[in-house]
């Protein structure tokens, strides 16, 4: 991935407010969900209820796909990210520890949750891209640029 598509790519997932995440049922259809996420780089989090139709998607299949979008004005200024992922349920703690401050240094309210040991009733998800569709409206209607991991 050129430096330019790193820079874009990385600003979206830092500023982004919400993303919109769609696990595959196990009946095969698609499931979206907009939820709060924080990250470490490209590696995104997000805490999802233990007994979710979303945690029992993941545990089926870990493929999932994902958008991230910038604000905008207009139509002319709509820039986001479209992603092909894989979802995994931590359960390292350390890896759970470091999903937990990412969280909670983006959504300081996530403490109330957040404790370890307090509430067994939240999984933390780790998002790893493998493809990811980069779009920039600036650079034309409908102007998307793919880029692999």
């Amino acid at each position: 991935m050129d430096k330019a598509n790193r820079e874009f790519i990385q600003d979206i997932i830092d500023n982004g407010k919400d993303l919109t995440l769609a696990t595959i049922r196990p009946d095969g259809y698609p499931q979206a969900t907009t939820v709060s996420y924080a990250n470490d780089g490209l590696t995104i989090y997000v805490g999802i209820g233990k007994d979710s139709q979303k945690a029992n998607n993941i545990r089926h299949c870990e493929k999932v796909s994902l958008t991230i979008n910038a604000e905008y004005k207009d139509w002319n200024h709509i820039k986001g990210l479209s992603m092909g992922a894989t979802a995994q349920l931590l359960e390292d703690q350390n890896e759970i520890r470091r999903a937990t401050e990412c969280m909670v240094k983006r959504y300081p309210q996530v403490t109330e949750w957040a404790q370890p040991g307090e509430n067994m009733d939240i999984v933390m998800l780790k998002i790893t891209p493998k493809v990811i569709s980069v779009l920039d409206y600036e650079k034309g209607f409908g102007h998307t640029e793919l880029v692999s991991m």
